[in-house]
């Protein structure tokens, strides 16, 4: 494995004094690795990427961006960093147009607005098509270009995603799935927390199963959609196995 960009070290964390929902979670991103990170509701998925992003302080064990320790950090610092966070939910400025979305998720830059802004029309067509919209009219699946694109505005090294594929049609499931690999296609390292774990683990390159606040498997994706105890545990009765595999 390539040098970490990151290395979450025996992480406790939780929104309440003496109730860590995170119990000693570890997770090695080698730099332009997309990992993610499956596992049963209130496994600690998202509470671990909020960790990263400086939203919560870890109570013990520590984090380390590129070598330096991030853990305590308020979020601005560690978006200046090269980390970028994009919530589940609430991930847009609906009354504001998507051209103005982009430019808020630029607002730390000085000057050169206009060519990110043309590069995330590349990378997302329908948001060019879009731009003048209002972000509150988008579909679910645009919306959520949207909020990625606003984060790549700043061109992260490291770009955290919680659950992008929520409460989208499968179409749209698979068109945002299309889009994460091509960001990481452009050397940009990804944590992928998602629910829709067989897809995810299609997607990544490496796959982190946390339960109880605690990472309990790890390893390349396919390799975990292999794994007759993950598929049993996580993946559920509709697990279809890679081609030539059962599990």
């Amino acid at each position: 494995m390539a040098v970490p960009i990151l290395e979450i070290q025996s992480v406790y964390a939780g929104y309440v004094q003496g109730l860590d929902i995170l119990q000693g979670a570890s997770l090695t991103v080698a730099a332009g690795e997309l990992v993610a990170v499956i596992g049963p509701n209130g496994a600690g998925k998202s509470t671990l990427i909020k960790a990263v992003a400086g939203l919560l302080t870890p109570n013990r064990g520590d984090i380390l961006f590129q070598g330096a320790s991030i853990a305590g950090l308020k979020a601005n610092e560690i978006v200046k960093r090269g980390i970028c966070y994009v919530p589940q939910i609430a991930n847009v400025f609906k009354s504001l147009s998507v051209a103005e979305n982009l430019e808020m998720g630029g607002y730390i830059l000085d000057g050169a607005l206009k060519q990110r802004k043309e590069r995330i029309y590349t990378m997302f067509p329908r948001l060019a098509e879009r731009r003048h919209q209002r972000a509150g009219t988008l579909s679910g699946g645009e919306r959520q270009m949207l909020a990625m694109g606003k984060a790549l505005m700043l061109e992260p090294k490291l770009l955290l995603l919680d659950e992008p594929s929520a409460a989208l049609s499968p179409l749209l499931v698979n068109d945002v799935f299309a889009q994460i690999k091509a960001i990481n296609g452009t050397g940009t390292a990804i944590v992928l927390v998602e629910q829709n774990a067989q897809k995810a683990l299609e997607l990544c390159d490496r796959g982190c199963v946390l339960e109880a606040g605690c990472d309990r498997f790890t390893g390349a994706g396919r390799d975990l959609l292999s794994d007759p105890k993950v598929a049993e545990l996580y993946l559920g009765a509709g697990h279809i196995p890679p081609q030539g595999q059962s599990a």
